[in-house]
C-alpha cells in the first residue's frame, strides 16, 4: 500500500501532470495556467497507474462466535406456549380434584353422623330406649325363637342347613344382648358395631366367644363357605356358658 503525506501530493501531482503533457518544458512556472485538455490527459494517465488510480477493495478477517444475533429478525426464539398450558391444566385439574375431594369427605361425615344419630338417638334425647326387634333383617324378638337356642342350631347343622344354623346362633346371640345384657345395639348395627359394643359389657371371655361367632357368620354369608365343623359345634356348646339369657347384673348395666 502506498502511503504519501499531504505535503508531498501537490508536488507529486505537478510533476506527474508535467510528465503527462507531451512537450511541456521541465520547468514551468508554478503560476501558469494548465490547459484542460493537458489536465485531463493527467488525470487519465494517473487513472491507469495501477499504483494510484483505481478502485481499491481491503478485506478484513474477524472471528464471529456462534450464537444467534438478537437483532437478526429471522431468528425465532423457541415456543414455551405448551408448557404454559400444560401449568394452566395442572392448576386446573388440581382445583377439580380438591373439590371432589371435599365433597367425599363431606358425603363419608354425614354417613357417619347419620348412623351414629340412628345409634345415639335415644340416648341423647334422654327417652327410654326402644329395644329393636330387628337388626338388618334379622329378626331378635325372644319370642321369634326357640326355647334352646344352642340345641335347635346343633340340630340344623347335622341336617346339613350350616347357614341356618349360624343365623340362628347369630340372632340368639343378638337377643340375649339386646335383652338380656342390655348392649346398645340398634335395627342399624353392623357386625362389626355389634362386636365393639359387646365387647363394652361382656366379660372378656363373652366377649371372644361373640367375636368368633359373628366371624362364623360373616363367613358363611359373605364368604359362601361353612367354617370349619369342629368351630361350630363348639359355639353350640359354649353358647349358654358365654352368653346366659340375663346377666347377674343386668340391672347395673342398664
Amino acid at each position: 500500500m502506498l502511503s504519501l503525506s499531504s505535503a508531498w501530493r501537490p508536488a507529486m501531482l505537478a510533476a506527474l501532470l508535467a510528465a503527462a503533457v507531451p512537450g511541456a518544458p521541465a520547468q514551468q512556472p508554478a503560476s501558469a495556467p494548465l490547459a484542460p485538455e493537458q489536465v485531463q490527459s493527467a488525470v487519465d494517465t494517473v487513472r491507469k497507474d495501477p499504483l494510484l488510480g483505481g478502485t481499491r477493495i481491503e478485506r478484513k478477517l474477524h472471528w464471529k462466535e456462534d450464537r444467534p444475533d438478537p437483532k437478526d429478525p429471522d431468528e425465532k426464539r423457541p415456543d414455551m406456549g405448551w408448557l404454559v398450558n400444560l401449568a394452566r391444566w395442572l392448576a386446573q385439574s388440581a382445583r377439580v380434584l380438591m373439590w371432589v375431594l371435599g365433597a367425599t369427605a363431606v358425603a363419608i361425615l354425614l354417613v357417619m353422623l347419620r348412623r351414629w344419630v340412628l345409634l345415639h338417638a335415644d340416648d341423647v334425647r334422654g327417652r327410654p330406649i326402644t329395644l329393636p326387634s330387628h337388626v338388618r333383617d334379622l329378626d331378635i324378638r325372644p319370642e321369634s325363637l326357640p326355647d334352646d337356642i344352642a340345641a335347635a342350631a346343633r340340630t340344623l347343622w347335622q341336617r346339613g342347613e350350616q347357614r341356618a344354623c349360624l343365623s340362628l346362633l347369630y340372632r340368639g346371640a343378638l337377643s340375649r344382648l339386646v335383652h338380656g345384657h342390655a348392649v346398645p345395639i340398634r335395627a342399624a348395627s353392623t357386625e362389626g358395631e355389634c362386636v365393639r359394643l359387646a365387647a363394652r359389657v361382656l366379660p372378656a371371655d363373652g366377649g371372644g366367644f361373640f367375636e368368633r361367632l359373628v366371624q362364623a357368620w360373616l363367613l358363611s354369608v359373605y364368604g359362601a363357605r361353612a367354617p370349619d365343623e369342629a368351630a361350630v359345634l363348639t359355639l353350640c356348646d359354649e353358647f349358654d356358658a358365654r352368653l346366659p339369657a340375663h346377666a347377674p347384673n343386668a340391672g347395673a348395666a342398664a
